[in-house]
């Protein structure tokens, strides 16, 4: 067993200030492990993370960060778009990963990367980690024993909206508090599939297995946003909407949209002979699961998760922490994740089959498993 893992923070922008850095920085968590090192090329950020967060190596640039020899595993929290370079070059140094949503943002970068892991001996753990919740868990359960019959279609989706414009640490004057959203809307890596449908997909994919075709409809809806008088520009599909084959007839719906959205969709709604599942309800009824009183008690749904624990309940980005912490337990006691590599290769593989599937007309047939 290795007694504590060292991890560094790839990125200090939202994700990290709100979330990973002040869970893992917590008492609890530190016989397991520690923040040993943090990099953002935007001046000051990594030096004021550092500073705020106790972290004793503070960076500029990765190569930095790769070169220090300060770690033994990284949360890469920067924007998708960079995460495939950047989690290649981690793992050439021998670098355990943690990819926040999503890994890569092609099928054929995902493949590079689950391939080079496995040659260089590194474990890689994506976010996010949706079939660790336990109503999820609940739900494939209740699908597989009959509950609604014969299952007919589902639905799920996120919208942008003005989410990322209106985090609270966009407004401020110092490096923590003014970071600027505009990699939402560009290519590479932007756009809300990458971002939010993510997650649905993930579930819907836990609880149904593999899709096997995929068409949709893609583009950009609004192509300039405001945000503290700068006009970002949009020029990543902003509105997309899909058709996924299961087979044998079995479909589902899936959209990452420019603003609106299904109540609830973020977690898929099943129809079936029998009635719906959806919001934690079989028709109206609410379904019992392990840590259900915890997550009304909380009006969190992370409080279910197995580290989300204590203090770490009143915190954001709960479930990103148990992500990484699901990294630490692999590393410590060679004990795999279900949140794998190879099920966030196949949500990839869906969304960039949509864009396909957009552009020519075309169904795509999907070609990965889990």
């Amino acid at each position: 067993m290795t007694d504590i893992v060292r991890l560094g923070v790839v990125g200090a922008g939202s994700i990290s200030v709100r979330g990973i850095l002040p869970h893992l920085s917590m008492d609890d968590v530190q016989d397991r492990v520690r923040l040993t090192a943090v990099c953002d090329p935007a001046p000051g950020r990594a030096q004021a993370a550092g500073v705020r967060f106790n972290i004793p190596n503070a960076y500029e640039t990765y190569e930095e960060l790769l070169a220090s020899g300060t770690c033994d595993a990284i949360t890469i929290a920067s924007p998708i778009g960079l995460h495939y370079e950047q989690g290649k070059a981690a793992i050439d140094a021998g670098l355990h990963v943690h990819f926040n949503k999503t890994m890569t943002t092609t099928v054929d970068e995902a493949d590079d990367l689950i391939e080079r892991a496995q040659k260089k001996g590194v474990k890689l753990v994506s976010c996010p980690g949706q079939m660790l919740r336990p109503m999820f868990q609940r739900y494939r359960e209740l699908i597989h024993e009959g509950a609604l019959g014969h299952l007919t279609w589902a639905v799920t989706g996120a919208a942008f909206g003005n989410y990322h414009e209106n985090e609270r640490v966009r407004g401020g004057d110092d490096p923590l508090s003014n970071i600027n959203p505009a990699w939402y809307f560009r290519r590479p890596g932007g756009g809300p599939l990458y971002d939010m449908t993510v997650y649905g997909m993930h579930a819907l994919t836990g609880i149904l297995g593999p899709v096997k075709r995929v068409t949709a409809m893609s583009g950009v809806r609004i192509h300039e946003r405001e945000f503290r008088g700068e006009m970002l520009p949009t020029d990543m599909d902003d509105n997309t909407f899909m058709v996924l084959d299961f087979g044998d007839n079995l479909y589902a719906v899936a959209y990452g949209a420019a603003a609106g959205g299904i109540p609830g969709a973020w977690s898929p709604t099943f129809f079936g002979t029998k009635g719906v599942l959806r919001d934690g309800k079989l028709n109206e009824e609410a379904i019992d699961y392990p840590g259900r009183d915890l997550e009304e008690q909380y009006k969190n749904m992370n409080a279910s998760l197995p580290h989300v624990v204590g203090p770490h309940r009143e915190v954001e980005e709960a479930h990103v922490y148990e992500d990484i912490m699901q990294l630490v337990d692999w590393i410590r006691e060679g004990k795999p994740t279900i949140s794998t590599a190879e099920h966030a290769r196949h949500v990839i593989e869906i969304f960039d089959a949509a864009y396909r599937a957009a552009a020519s007309g075309q169904a795509q047939t999907l070609r990965t498993t889990f």
